[in-house]
């Protein structure tokens, strides 16, 4: 009789060590099928916004881009680029009046991931995959209207 017991205390400890290894399992399962989201269209046409760290300082640039163009204004200047879509996330930035030869090389970029009103994106020199750095652009409205004040 004192033998059942301890049979019974194996057995419950070898199901609740199964339940361990199925609930690892399937929680491992559920996170590896996670896809990130990319629902690139909605960021084709809009005003946007980009801020970026130089040097110590904070800067800021306002766009408006539609489909095939792009309109940024940074430091009270204005600069228009061409878009050419490569497929869904990934287009070529050309700047329409580059200033100078560094401005003349198009600029690939991918957007990695995207939310709500903002995404994520990847970008080089085209032909210059080695040196790619990642940012964040957040979408202000679907309208192609500047905040007032920027």
């Amino acid at each position: 009789m004192k033998m059942e017991p301890l049979k019974f205390l194996k057995t419950q400890t070898k199901l609740c060590t199964f339940k361990r290894y199925f609930i690892f399992f399937i929680s491992f399962l559920n996170s590896s099928c996670y896809e990130v989201q990319r629902n690139c269209s909605n960021f084709r046409y809009g005003t946007f916004k980009y801020e970026r760290v130089i040097g110590d300082k904070l800067s800021t640039s306002f766009f408006v881009r539609n489909n095939d163009m792009e309109i940024e204004y940074y430091n009270n200047k204005i600069d228009t680029s061409k878009i050419k879509w490569v497929n869904k996330c990934e287009f070529i930035l050309t700047k329409l009046n580059p200033i100078n030869n560094n401005e003349k090389k198009p600029i690939s970029i991918k957007i990695i991931s995207t939310h709500k009103n903002y995404y994520i994106f990847e970008f080089s020199l085209v032909g210059n995959n080695t040196r790619r750095q990642r940012g964040k652009i957040v979408k202000i409205s679907d309208s192609l209207d500047l905040p007032l004040e920027f």
